[in-house]
């Protein structure tokens, strides 16, 4: 049963790894053996992840690219090719929040919001999926949020949530075109995790009452418990499963 999330003599690449979730998705794939490439716009950041990915006996890549910029994309996927060859896991992680109300916010707010979370998604996809497509192979674990499906009273996230319910849907269309390819997309949806994103609204009086009170659990995610759903999704334990959301919340969406 172990074999089935071995990741030995696979290549994941995971994108807004210099920190939080995404930090957390690439030491869990270089735990099960993975090769880890590390994405971020933030290069001098990546290199401390770096060594503490390759301390696990693995080898890692730091690239820099702005996901937000389709061309630096494909130079990333074209470095990644020429250095491993491959691509066989792509968690395409990087994100951004804006918690203006919708009546005040920007069109050049939105706008951010939808290039980084679903613009840039789509283009990441794209280009490794022209990989993963020549290999007939591959792991597509989209990062979208319990807002994916829910709101919440506490924070005005109409373009949040909006971004990562096109990471939804986005995720189910691609697994529908490419599985003829033996290419599999899920999204894991997660609730309120501590990270550098997070760690300011998670300080919050309100946010706090409403996770006490709406999550069953009464708390917010613990860092190592999205370990086990990035695991499944990239190994061969998942090899029927595509199109899938997997909420990671604590039972938050039951209600």
């Amino acid at each position: 049963m172990s074999d089935l999330f071995d990741l030995k003599g696979k290549v994941a690449l995971v994108t807004g790894a210099s920190s939080g979730l995404g930090v957390q998705f690439a030491k869990a794939l270089a735990r099960q053996g993975a090769d880890v490439v590390i994405a971020a716009r933030r290069v001098e950041k990546l290199e401390d992840v770096k060594k503490e990915i390759e301390a696990l006996g693995v080898r890692c890549m730091a690239v820099k690219c702005d996901v937000a910029i389709s061309s630096e994309i494909v130079s990333m996927v074209s470095q990644i090719k020429d250095k491993f060859g491959r691509i066989d896991i792509l968690v395409n992680n990087a994100g951004v929040a804006n918690a203006a109300t919708a009546e005040a916010q920007t069109d050049e707010e939105w706008r951010q919001v939808m290039s980084v979370n679903v613009d840039a998604v789509y283009y990441v996809a794209r280009e490794v999926g022209k990989l993963m497509i020549e290999q007939k192979y591959g792991k597509i674990i989209n990062i979208g949020s319990i807002h994916s499906v829910v709101s919440i009273p506490v924070f005005p996230i109409s373009s949040y949530a909006t971004s990562k319910g096109a990471v939804l849907m986005l995720t189910k269309t691609l697994a529908n075109e490419w599985a003829k390819y033996n290419i599999t997309v899920n999204a894991i949806g997660p609730a309120y995790f501590l990270s550098e994103m997070t760690q300011g609204v998670l300080e919050v009086p309100a946010l706090q009452d409403t996770i006490k009170n709406i999550c069953p659990m009464g708390r917010h995610g613990r860092p190592g418990e999205l370990d086990g759903a990035v695991v499944y999704f990239a190994s061969d334990a998942s090899s029927y499963t595509t199109g899938q959301y997997l909420a990671v919340d604590g039972g938050w969406t039951t209600n």
